[in-house]
């Protein structure tokens, strides 16, 4: 699915697209004076975010818009390294560009509390359930990718079945961990916000809950046709 520049633009543009408007959606309710804002408001932002910019763009660069998805198709051999590193760039890029345009536009004390959307572990969970949430959480969002997107007799319903999985993620691991699912989602809000708390979670667990899912989907339910 690699097609050199255009691609690479798509990712920078999806990956922006999810964290502006997802981590844009947790501090407009911070700004409503909703301590830790409406879940369901959130996830929906991301779910709908993610899904609207699958559709538009999955047919340019596959729309991975995350590095943990990424690093299953390399794993599984679908993607080579270069390819694979070259996304991994545009995805960081787009999510570092989107943090600073919204620190540029929201003020301080608005998203300082939040931390501009970074994920961040409760007070109420340990490192390693953090580590087993963040894990489990992308390894399903993972598998809806491989089982809309990849699989050719997959459904034909654009992004919406990904951005379901995301939102339904964000539902049950937002409170405990962000729910990030997403190493650049994590990284571009840190980056911008300063806010590193226990954030290599956010890379170790995503890669090797995204990286079980292709491997398992790939091995063991994918039409070896495919």
């Amino acid at each position: 699915m690699d097609q050199g520049a255009k691609s690479y633009w798509a990712e920078f543009l999806g990956t922006f697209t999810l964290c502006l408007i997802g981590q844009g959606a947790i501090c407009a309710q911070q700004a409503s004076g909703m301590p830790g804002g409406s879940l369901l408001t959130i996830a929906v932002a991301h779910g709908l975010a993610l899904a609207v910019m699958i559709s538009a763009l999955g047919a340019v660069s596959g729309a991975h818009f995350n590095p943990a998805v990424t690093f299953g198709f390399l794993v599984t051999g679908k993607q080579k390294i270069g390819s694979a590193v070259a996304y991994w760039i545009s995805q960081l890029v787009g999510a570092v560009v989107a943090s600073f345009v919204l620190r540029s536009i929201i003020p301080n004390r608005t998203w300082d509390p939040v931390h501009l959307g970074a994920a961040g572990l409760s007070p109420d969970i340990t490192v390693l359930g953090g580590v087993l949430v963040e894990l489990v959480l992308t390894f399903f969002l993972v598998t809806a990718v491989w089982g809309t997107a990849v699989d050719k007799r997959a459904p034909k319903i654009g992004g919406f079945g990904i951005g379901l999985a995301v939102l339904m993620d964000i539902l049950m691991g937002g409170p405990l961990t962000g729910a990030a699912m997403n190493p650049a989602r994590a990284f571009g809000a840190a980056l911008a916000s300063g806010f590193w708390t226990d954030h290599w979670i956010f890379w170790i667990a995503p890669m090797i809950g995204g990286a079980a899912a292709a491997l398992i989907y790939a091995n063991l339910v994918l039409d070896e046709r495919d």
